[in-house]
């Protein structure tokens, strides 16, 4: 029978722990990425979202309108900025749109 132990921790830090054991950093970042993608960009850019990707520190965004991906594209680096402040965590080096 396991041992119980009489250490009490918050499940968010528990929680966080499991994650850093079984490695599954990358799999959040991906899934926090995308969400912080739909927030910070609101409903107006999301209508013309079709696919946001992480690989490695790459953001990949693709979109369905011409106008808005270059309209975006002067802004690259305040969108990366805002999504790093959004996760707390220098996730997203580069931001690529296609």
């Amino acid at each position: 029978m396991a041992k119980r132990f009489s250490e009490e921790k918050p499940i968010g830090s528990l929680l966080q722990q499991f994650i850093q054991e079984n490695k599954l950093e990358g799999g959040m970042d991906k899934i926090n990425v995308a969400e912080a993608w739909k927030n910070l960009m609101g409903p107006g850019v999301n209508n013309y979202t079709t696919e946001v990707l992480l690989k490695g520190n790459t953001l990949y965004v693709a979109l369905s309108s011409a106008v808005l991906r270059e309209e975006l594209s002067y802004g690259k680096e305040k969108i990366i900025k805002m999504i790093n402040e959004e996760l707390r965590k220098d996730v997203v080096k580069e931001l690529v749109l296609k």
